[in-house]
């Protein structure tokens, strides 16, 4: 490939590839999400928290391999019209009924997807299977997080429709990249979340109500900025187009906090659905799970209980409302 033609290769994969937070965020969002579990959880997840941190771009990692993956990622609220964020429904079998399955998820299943995960997770608490306990709750935190990105709710997501290509990119990785040593991760202890589904659309509409800003703030100060929008870095052996450090230090001002209050919010809910899950499951003993490695045979009976005791409890509701 002719090194000039390789150069235009390169910046159209930096302007469109997308990942929520990129990888150094997801990472580090999962990692101090640990510190926010009460005593009763942080060893067992301090203990993995190498683990942790890795698995949590997973998602990510699989999104053009696996069909499924990618509308887990994100929901365009603006193509449901008016106020979708405060219209549609909650819950997903409400929306299959008013939507159509297909339909939803050619508009991405954010929200949805997160409140499934943590039922999950919940489930590998109740069953005791530490390896499902970690791989859900790593990849949760990578969902939880990307419904805090203002971009990852609209379907212009990469100012596609703006003539603002990049900015995905540029707000969620770039500006991390750049001052993610700078801000305050003190957040405070996991807080239960009485209603899972409904903190997770809180967490879209809050997101929602930013796009308007970053995208008009960058399309200002492209604007005024000109030619001194971009440079060229060297990063390991490739050579790529990014915005500059004068453009992102002045387009961070003019955003006033905001990639850094979405990146503890980030951190706070990561915690606290991982607690609320736990507490969910009836608090079992995290610690006995440290060096535990359950049989297959272990966590098969447990699960073939669980679903016994869910069809019981399910019969036992059909009969109280036909008395």
């Amino acid at each position: 490939m002719p090194k000039r033609l390789f150069l235009v290769f390169l910046v159209l994969f930096a302007a469109f590839w997308c990942p929520g937070w990129g990888f150094l965020g997801h990472k580090k969002i999962n990692r101090l999400a640990v510190f926010t579990l009460p005593p009763e959880m942080i060893g067992f997840y301090k203990k993995h928290i190498a683990y942790l941190s890795e698995a949590a771009v997973n998602p990510d990692r699989r999104r053009y391999s696996v069909v499924q993956e990618a509308p887990r990622h994100y929901i365009d609220l603006d193509d449901y019209g008016d106020s979708a964020v405060h219209k549609l429904p909650r819950y997903w079998t409400q929306a299959v009924e008013k939507w159509g399955e297909d339909s939803l998820l050619a508009k991405g299943i954010l929200p949805w997807h997160i409140y499934r995960v943590y039922g999950q997770l919940r489930d590998a608490f109740l069953t005791k299977d530490p390896a499902r306990i970690l791989r859900l709750s790593a990849e949760l935190g990578h969902y939880v997080s990307d419904a805090q990105v203002p971009l990852h709710t609209t379907k212009n997501y990469n100012g596609q429709l703006t003539n603002q290509e990049g900015i995905h990119g540029f707000w969620e990785s770039r500006l991390p990249e750049l001052y993610l040593d700078k801000y305050d991760f003190l957040v405070g202890r996991a807080e239960y979340l009485t209603n899972v589904q409904l903190a997770a659309w809180q967490a879209v509409a809050r997101s929602h109500a930013l796009v308007d800003s970053v995208l008009t703030l960058e399309r200002t100060l492209s604007s005024r900025m000109g030619d001194r929008k971009y440079n060229f870095e060297t990063k390991g052996k490739q050579t790529v187009k990014v915005y500059s450090e004068s453009y992102a230090r002045e387009y961070h001002r003019l955003l006033g906090g905001m990639v850094e209050r979405q990146l503890r919010a980030s951190i706070k809910m990561t915690g606290s659905i991982w607690y609320t899950a736990w507490v969910d499951a009836g608090q079992p003993d995290v610690k006995a799970l440290m060096d535990y490695r359950p049989s297959e045979e272990e966590i098969k009976k447990r699960q073939d209980e669980l679903r016994a005791w869910r069809a019981r409890t399910l019969h036992a509701r059909v009969h109280e409302t036909e008395d």
